[in-house]
């Protein structure tokens, strides 16, 4: 599993990124799953990389979120209400 490069995923839309990102926290859960077991993993490095992917992404689509620059990819969280 390469990691991907910002650029590709800012060039993503807000779709296939959540696809992307639901994807990858699959696979994630898969391999910690297997280094549970004690099961020796193919690659030793491939849950850094998932993981580093995921952080990219969900940075990514705050920063968007947060800059107005695309749509919400999740329903957005509602809004702490004020004790009064």
């Amino acid at each position: 599993m390469p990691l991907l490069r910002t650029k590709e995923i800012r060039a993503m839309d807000a779709e296939t990124l959540a696809k992307k990102l639901t994807e990858l926290q699959d696979e994630l859960m898969h391999e910690r799953g297997v280094a549970a077991m004690g099961g020796a993993p193919p690659n030793p490095g491939k849950i850094r990389a998932l993981r580093k992917n995921i952080a990219r992404i969900l940075t990514i689509i705050r920063e968007e979120e947060k800059l107005g620059t695309a749509k919400p990819a999740a329903a957005p969280k509602p809004e702490p209400k004020e004790a009064t």
